[in-house]
């Protein structure tokens, strides 16, 4: 491929850690390891002869010439995808009816730990229904053509879109196997180290405060971008976490973590199936979105 024009794959690279600073974020929104993502970095920079990124207080900053780079190559990678998307999406139409796709974005636990397990049954129900997955990353921009509905977590209210209530506001505390019978009174929980999770860095203060406890302990700890970390990290036993029962039923249930005995903690937040408003009536969303409420909430 000439010099002048570099693989597709390398600009997505050079895009996606523009966009985080971190090649291992990067990574996992195109679903590579970090090395792979490196070397495609390596592999841009060796065909333009241009840097395109200064290390900055451990974050990757485009240069001067990377940054008027990607505001260039970024709008056109964009439309050749949308182009390239709705050539396949016009040729899938079968001799009955035309395939429907919907676009869904789902944070990741939610995603892996209680949607995926029941898909196969909404796919055998809805065989006209072609559902495609896109980057959690792009889940909150609804202004993406390729974005129809998705996953979140938060109060229920985003600008321009619907949003239905799954599940995800009973909160429980879990604990290290074998640990659960250390946790008396809610003061005991002082005496593990608590894990955070970083989009809800107050989320022990609360619960200290509801139950009466106090101390500094509260507001230390790992903070952790996943729940699944979290559970990972309760598992091998580093301390105590908060998540939302909904997503540890199966580690309880197997022992491989211990539900401390307090009483579930009801937040605000929680797990919540949005959509662009107006597109409500669109037969797939409508399908999905009327299976999918039946689901949570054990219709």
């Amino acid at each position: 491929m000439s010099r002048l024009l570099p693989p597709p794959h390398l600009l997505r690279a050079l895009i996606a850690t523009s966009r985080h600073g971190s090649v291992v974020r990067a990574a996992e929104e195109l679903h590579l390891t970090a090395g792979a993502v490196s070397k495609q970095l390596l592999e841009l920079e060796r065909r333009l002869g241009i840097s395109l990124f200064e290390r900055l207080r451990k974050r990757l900053v485009l240069t001067d010439a990377g940054q008027r780079y990607v505001e260039r190559v970024a709008p056109v990678l964009d439309e050749i995808e949308r182009a390239t998307l709705e050539l396949l999406e016009a040729s899938s139409a079968t001799d009955t009816h035309e395939r429907q796709v919907l676009h869904l974005s789902t944070l990741p636990t939610i995603g892996a730990k209680w949607l995926i397990p029941r898909l196969a049954g909404f796919m055998s129900a809805h065989p006209e229904v072609d559902l495609r997955f896109v980057p959690f990353v792009k889940g909150y921009d609804f202004s993406l053509p390729e974005l129809d509905c998705a996953i979140r977590y938060g109060e229920g209210v985003w600008p321009g879109a619907e949003a239905d209530y799954l599940m995800g506001r009973e909160v429980v505390v879990i604990a290290p196997p074998g640990t659960g019978a250390q946790l008396r009174t809610p003061a005991d929980v002082l005496k593990f180290t608590l894990l955070h999770h970083a989009t809800q860095p107050q989320g022990w203060a609360m619960w200290c405060t509801l139950h009466g406890v106090s101390g500094q302990q509260m507001m230390l700890g790992p903070r952790m971008d996943q729940v699944s970390s979290q559970v990972q990290a309760v598992i091998a036993g580093m301390g105590l976490a908060m998540v939302s029962r909904c997503l540890v039923e199966e580690e309880v249930a197997s022992g491989a973590v211990d539900l401390a005995p307090f009483p579930v903690f009801m937040q605000q937040a929680g797990f919540y199936f949005c959509y662009r408003s107006g597109k409500a009536q669109t037969p797939a969303l409508q399908a999905f979105r009327s299976w999918l409420l039946a689901q949570a909430h054990g219709a």
